[in-house]
C-alpha cells in the first residue's frame, strides 16, 4: 500500500478489500452450489440399461440364483452323507479288530464248538460292510450332484458376465459422452464469466466500485480453475495437455504483446518533456514509486538514499529539485516543502 495514502483511507480500503472477498465467498458458494447441481440434468445411467437382451439377463440370474440354491443344498447334503459315511467306517473298523481279536483266541483253544458264532460274526462284519458302501455310494452320489450344481453355476455365470460386460463396455462409453456433456455445461456457465471478469478487470478494476468487481474477479477464478478445470476431460491426458498447450501459449502470447506495448509506451513516454511526462503521472503512485527506490518515470531502480540524486540516469526526469521559497532540496513530486510548507505551483496546477 502507498504511503501516501492517509491513516484512514489505508483503513478505508483494508475494509473494502475485507467487502471484496466477502462478495467473493457468497458468489462462490452460490456458483458452487449451481454447478454441483449441473449432472443432475443427466439421467443416472444403470447396467441393465444397456444389456443387449434384459428379459435374457432376468432369467439367467433367475436361474444362477437356483443353481446357487441346489450347490447349497447339495454341499449340506454331502456333509450329512461324508459324515455317515465316516461313522460306518469307524463301526466296520471296529468290528473287523474285534473279530480279528476274538479270531486269535479261537485259534488258541481250538474250541470247535464257537464255529457258529464265527458265522454269526462273519454275517454281522459283512452287513458292517455292505453298511459302508452304500454310505460311501451316497457320498458319491452327493458329490456328482454338488458338481453338477457348481458346473451349472459355472456355466450360467460366464453367459451373464459375458452380458454384463458387453453391457458395461456400452455404459462406459455413456458415462464418457455424459461426463463431456457435463462438462460442457460448466463451461457455457464458467466460460462467460470469465470473459466478464476479463472485461472488469481491463476496464473497471480502478472504478469507484472496485470492491465488487474484484470480488466478481475472484469469483471468476475460482469458478473456472476449481469448478471447471478438474472436471476437463481426460482421454489418457491428451485433452489436458492440449488445453494446458494452448492456455499456455494465448496466455504467453498476450503477456508478450502487453510487454512489448508496455515498452513501446514507456519509450515515447521518456521522449516527451520532462514537465509533459509529470503531468501524466498520478501524485500517490509517483510517491510509491519514489518510496520504493523506482523512477516514477522508467521504473528503473534509482538510488535515492545517497542524497545527491536529483535527476534519474536513465531516463532524465527530475526527481528533487530545491523548494522556491527556502531552497532546501524536496521531491518535484511533493505538493509541499516538508521544510517550510510552501506549495509547489507546478504540481498544484498539474492537479
Amino acid at each position: 500500500m502507498s504511503k501516501s495514502l492517509r491513516l484512514s483511507e489505508k483503513w478505508f480500503r483494508r475494509g473494502l478489500w475485507l467487502v471484496a472477498l466477502v462478495f467473493a465467498s457468497f458468489l462462490i458458494g452460490l456458483g458452487s452450489a449451481v454447478v454441483g447441481d449441473l449432472p443432475q440434468v443427466e439421467d443416472q445411467l444403470e447396467l441393465d440399461t444397456f444389456l443387449a437382451d434384459p428379459q435374457q439377463a432376468v432369467a439367467l440370474r433367475t436361474q444362477l440364483e437356483q443353481a446357487r440354491t441346489q450347490q447349497e443344498q447339495a454341499s449340506d447334503e454331502r456333509e450329512q452323507a461324508q459324515l455317515q459315511w465316516q461313522e460306518a467306517r469307524s463301526n466296520t473298523q471296529a468290528a473287523q479288530d474285534s473279530f480279528r481279536n476274538w479270531i486269535a483266541t479261537r485259534s488258541a483253544t481250538q474250541r470247535s464248538e464257537q464255529d457258529p458264532e464265527v458265522i454269526a460274526r462273519t454275517q454281522a462284519l459283512d452287513g458292517l460292510r455292505q453298511t459302508e458302501r452304500n454310505a460311501q455310494q451316497s457320498l458319491q452320489t452327493q458329490d456328482q450332484a454338488l458338481l453338477n450344481a457348481r458346473q451349472s453355476a459355472s456355466r450360467v455365470r460366464q453367459q451373464l458376465q459375458g452380458m454384463e460386460r458387453d453391457a458395461g463396455e456400452r455404459m462406459q462409453q455413456a458415462e464418457r459422452a455424459q461426463e463431456l456433456r457435463v462438462f460442457f455445461y460448466r463451461l457455457a456457465l464458467t466460460l462467460p464469466l470469465l470473459a466478464l471478469a476479463g472485461w472488469l478487470f481491463v476496464k473497471k478494476r480502478k472504478s469507484t466500485w472496485w470492491p465488487f468487481v474484484w470480488g466478481f474477479i475472484f469469483f471468476a477464478l475460482f469458478a473456472f480453475f476449481v469448478e471447471l478445470v478438474p472436471y476437463l476431460p481426460s482421454y489418457g491426458g491428451y485433452v489436458r495437455y492440449a488445453v494446458g498447450i494452448v492456455l499456455t501459449v494465448l496466455v504467453g502470447r498476450w503477456a508478450i504483446v502487453a510487454l512489448q506495448r508496455y515498452l513501446e509506451r514507456q519509450k515515447q513516454a521518456e521522449a516527451l518533456p520532462a514537465s509533459e511526462r509529470r503531468s501524466h503521472m498520478a501524485y500517490d503512485a509517483a510517491l510509491a514509486h519514489l518510496a520504493k527506490g523506482v523512477c516514477p518515470g522508467c521504473e528503473r531502480p534509482v538510488d535515492l538514499k545517497d542524497g545527491k540524486t536529483d535527476f534519474c540516469p536513465h531516463c532524465g526526469i527530475g526527481l528533487f529539485e530545491p523548494c522556491t521559497a527556502c531552497s532546501t532540496r524536496k521531491s518535484t513530486f511533493a505538493k509541499f516543502c516538508f521544510s517550510c510548507g510552501s506549495v509547489d505551483e507546478k504540481v498544484a496546477r498539474a492537479e
